[in-house]
């Protein structure tokens, strides 16, 4: 028989790699949510009204979200943790 100790073993990727800045934020705040909402909004906004202008509109601020969070907070989070160790 199985114990329940036995079956939350740590991989050996995990007990070696610290813990990224993904696994302290909430399901709606990872990087596959970020790019499904971003794409959907823009995606979505051509299916509305197939205008190239409106998905412009709606696209720079949406890539912009989508870049800062998934290219620079991950970075700024990494340098805030080595400030730290210092």
């Amino acid at each position: 028989m199985i114990t329940p100790e036995e079956t939350v073993q740590p991989t050996k990727t995990q007990a070696t790699q610290p813990p990224t800045v993904w696994s302290y934020k909430p399901w709606w705040c990872q990087p596959w949510s970020i790019l499904l909402t971003g794409n959907s909004l823009i995606l979505g906004s051509w299916g509305l009204f197939h205008r190239m202008w409106i998905t412009a509109i709606v696209a720079i601020p949406v890539l912009a979200w989508m870049g800062f969070f998934l290219l620079v907070y991950p970075q700024l989070m990494k340098g805030a943790e080595m400030e730290k160790d210092m």
